[in-house]
């Protein structure tokens, strides 16, 4: 299993818009696509940002690029997730699951 890490931060007053945007418009649409295992949607309060950490998980890097396209390490931000976010990581990384319980 290949495990997809992406850091954004988003001010404290559109936190809450980016996590709806994300986890009702954006994960839903992952899902349908074959090799997709499941996300998590990590949120930290740090101060003047709230800090999100999104991780999808895959079956294999070829199921990842039927998501992100040929070059799978360049982040997929949709405009409408820019337009909330404060900063965010242009690319991601990959990590392969060695152990999970």
């Amino acid at each position: 299993m290949i495990v997809r890490m992406w850091f954004g931060r988003a001010r404290p007053e559109t936190a809450d818009s980016y996590a709806d945007h994300v986890t009702q418009r954006v994960l839903p649409s992952i899902a349908t696509i074959s090799g997709h295992r499941g996300a998590l949607v990590l949120r930290r309060d740090a101060g003047r940002e709230t800090e999100f950490a999104v991780l999808t998980m895959w079956d294999s890097l070829d199921a990842v690029k039927q998501f992100a396209g040929p070059e799978p390490d360049v982040a997929v931000v949709e405009p409408a997730a820019k337009a909330l976010l404060s900063t965010f990581d242009g690319t991601v990384r990959h990590f392969e699951v060695v152990y999970e319980s």
